[in-house]
């Protein structure tokens, strides 16, 4: 069940909304855990013991660490709490990976299991890593009541795709919020922004890249293949992104407060902005769970602790080595950047404008390379699409760009294009809005507008699935 389907839309939300706020305020978090897990089990039914079985290794763990105040056994404990997280996580996201490579590196013929990705499982894994280490650190509160630590890790609204919500982010909300007429008018709101973002940009932007990058990559056009590149380039924003809108949007409805996961990336004048941009509850739990304890900016290599966070950012996202390799390809530029900016003369930005235009154009450039990398079957194929882009490589194109590049698909990148930009904030800033009046009658019949217009997609969209599902 997708947030862009009919039945989440018309039959499932609905439902637990009404259901949600008919019911006294003490049976509202049973009510939404047993909606969450209700919304789990439909797309993984089978599956369901497992996200079960993660909740009660991170209460347990969390329980008897609250219950000593011997700092050896709680860091017995913690660490027992950390390897069972990351051994369910590598049993069905990596062992047929490592087998596999073993497999190739030493001629072994181990027999792989292929074990299907149960949804989800990379983000409800460090939401429960996090609430652990909260604890351990003095950071938050043991939960006695499981229904607390069942309900942070299993609502439906951030669980298969994020963001990653730490335990102390929410712990408040958990046990005492309340929704507004207008904090509830703003989750619609931004419910229905990510929702047009999905169904009428990264659905029709990902039905032709999807043609291109299904090919053999010598069978595109230099053209095409920068075509597809870009294409799915802004395909997975938008479909990211709006996915983190929807979340946002559905956690407002339901009284929670969740951090913003995207700011405008594709504006990024590096690549280590670029990351504070994108994906940024992801960035936010590698910086306090791993790149700090490493040692940070402080202790240590500094260089050295870049690179493990990156190189676990790849491993994160996927059991496959061209993941890897994406995570070490955005680790060695920020490494290059590190390095140059603490060799700068001066820390001043520059005004230069041909300079600015530089450093963006260099940061798209490394973010579409490592997107073509991201989005291969495997490193092959991601260095066969690489050569065609620039040229090293002779291709026997089957068709012309133009046979992909219609009037509506110029259309829908000018409009893609535009949405990148942080345009809203300068729009809002033009006088006629700062009538509050104004402002807000614009805002709901413009809310109104995109709602119709994606659900009259989304009755003919045959493409609709998530690109982040299978992380």
């Amino acid at each position: 069940m997708v947030f862009s389907s009919n039945i989440f839309l018309f039959m499932f939300l609905p439902a637990v909304l009404g259901i949600y706020y008919i019911s006294k305020n003490e049976l509202r978090n049973i009510i939404f855990l047993l909606a969450s897990l209700f919304f789990y089990a439909w797309a993984e039914p089978s599956y369901i013991w497992i996200i079960i079985l993660s909740i009660v290794i991170n209460y347990l763990a969390g329980l008897l660490m609250g219950r000593t105040d011997k700092i050896s056994v709680k860091r017995l404990i913690l660490t027992a709490g950390i390897l069972l997280n990351i051994l369910l996580l590598f049993y069905f996201k990596y062992y047929d990976f490592v087998v596999s490579s073993i497999n190739r590196v030493f001629d072994s013929n181990i027999s792989l299991k292929n074990i299907a990705l149960p949804v989800g499982i990379s983000f409800y894994t460090f939401s429960g890593l996090s609430y652990i280490i909260d604890v351990y650190m003095g950071k938050a509160e043991a939960q006695k009541n499981p229904m607390n630590i069942a309900l942070y890790i299993s609502m439906f609204p951030k669980l298969v795709q994020g963001p990653i919500v730490k335990f102390k982010d929410v712990e408040n909300q958990l046990h005492d919020r309340r929704v507004t007429a207008e904090g509830f008018a703003e989750g619609i709101r931004r419910f229905v922004f990510g929702l047009s973002k999905k169904v009428l940009l990264a659905n029709q932007l990902g039905s032709v890249a999807g043609e291109i990058f299904g090919d053999n990559p010598l069978a595109n056009s230099v053209s095409t293949a920068w075509l597809g590149a870009i294409l799915y380039t802004l395909q997975l924003y938008f479909d990211f992104s709006g996915y983190s809108d929807m979340a946002i949007g559905l956690g407002k409805m339901f009284g929670f407060d969740f951090m913003e996961n995207f700011n405008y990336p594709y504006i990024s004048k590096s690549i280590s902005e670029f990351w504070r941009r994108w994906h940024i509850s992801l960035g936010a739990w590698f910086r306090e769970y791993v790149y700090i304890p490493l040692g940070g900016n402080r202790r240590g290599n500094v260089y050295v602790n870049l690179f493990i966070v990156f190189l676990l950012t790849g491993i994160w996202h996927g059991a496959s080595w061209n993941f890897i390799i994406w995570g070490i390809w955005h680790g060695i530029f920020m490494l290059i950047e590190r390095f140059v900016k603490k060799h700068k003369k001066t820390q001043e930005e520059s005004k230069n404008v041909f300079l600015s235009f530089f450093k963006w154009a260099y940061t798209s450039l490394a973010v579409i390379v490592g997107w073509v990398m991201f989005n291969s079957p495997g490193m092959s194929y991601a260095w066969d699409y690489i050569k065609v882009m620039f040229g090293m490589e002779n291709p026997q194109p089957k068709f012309s760009i133009m046979w992909y590049l219609d009037f509506k698909l110029i259309i829908l990148i000018i409009v893609a294009v535009i949405a990148c930009l942080p345009v809203k904030n300068q729009v809002l800033k033009l006088k006629i809005f700062k009538n509050d009046t104004v402002r807000i009658v614009a805002g709901n019949i413009y809310t109104a507008l995109l709602l119709i217009v994606s659900l009259m997609f989304m009755m003919t969209d045959t493409y609709n699935a998530f690109i982040y599902f299978k992380f």
